[in-house]
């Protein structure tokens, strides 16, 4: 029995799993905290475009082309 309890503490698959969660879950946190971060600039920046890109489109939706005499 003294010899199973030994053998279970010297054991290091446990201790290598764990450390391998840890890793995971601060990656996990690491892309939680980068995407609200840079989400609101990144709205930002797309309604920029939006506003610009509809600003350059003439009032009557216009797709180009020649007037009809």
């Amino acid at each position: 029995m003294k010899d199973q309890i030994v053998d279970f503490l010297r054991e290091e698959d446990g201790a290598t799993a764990l450390e391998y969660a840890l890793i995971a879950g601060l990656v996990a946190l690491a892309i939680v905290v980068a995407v609200t971060q840079f989400g609101g600039a990144l709205n930002t920046l797309f309604q920029r475009l939006t506003t610009a890109v509809t600003g350059a489109t003439p009032a009557g939706g216009g797709g180009g082309g020649t007037t009809p005499p």
